[in-house]
């Protein structure tokens, strides 16, 4: 196991995490102890309290997003569309609310447990978003607030990905949030088929 230490989440730069992620594997064993896992290959950067996309935009610290304010290697969970929850690591010091959401992983470890809890369908489609990935790897809202240094999530560093290898582009279903609606702060594995979308 060579699980990422807490210096990789602590550093400063939030945009260069989100495509250090890329690569990385993330894993969340099973409570007989079987090794779930995929590798990240989206990412989506949120900058905190200068970014109108963020939730702890304006550092807005409420129960919600008081998680955001951890140390880097924490994980925030949030609920959407009232069905789907989202993943996320949070990023820098202790107090300064940003974070990268996982968009997509390409399944690795036992993937036919990830087919019982998502239903029969394409590899490729099993975690190719956000809410995907969590159904696939057994994420709920209890995840909230687990240290990635834990046991019961952590990533691994497998794989590093060039800058050649990497996209990036306007993160998805934020047309609301004016000027920061166009930054380029989604990052993908270029010849990933298990992107949400390119």
């Amino acid at each position: 196991m060579n699980k990422l230490p807490r210096e990789f989440y602590t550093r400063e730069d939030t945009l260069q995490i989100a495509q250090d992620l890329l690569g990385k594997t993330l894993v969340i064993p099973t409570k007989s102890g079987e090794r779930v896992s995929g590798m990240i290959v989206e990412t989506e950067a949120y900058l905190g309290a200068i970014d109108k996309v963020a939730h702890s935009y304006q550092s807005r610290r409420t129960k919600r997003t008081e998680t955001m304010f951890a140390v880097g290697g924490t994980i925030y969970i949030f609920f959407i569309y009232g069905m789907y929850f989202q993943f996320n690591v949070v990023i820098g010091k202790m107090d300064v609310p940003h974070a990268v959401l996982i968009r997509a992983v390409e399944p690795l470890e036992n993937i036919e447990i990830m087919r019982q809890r998502r239903g029969e369908m394409p590899d490729k489609n099993l975690t190719s978003g956000p809410g995907k990935l969590c159904i696939a790897l057994g994420i709920d809202k209890t995840f909230n607030n687990e240290d990635l240094l834990g046991n019961r999530v952590w990533l691994e560093n497998e794989k590093t990905f060039s800058v050649e290898e990497i996209a990036s582009g306007r993160r998805i279903g934020i047309d609301y949030a004016e000027e920061f609606a166009e930054k380029p702060w989604r990052f993908w594995v270029k010849d990933s088929l298990f992107v949400s979308r390119k």
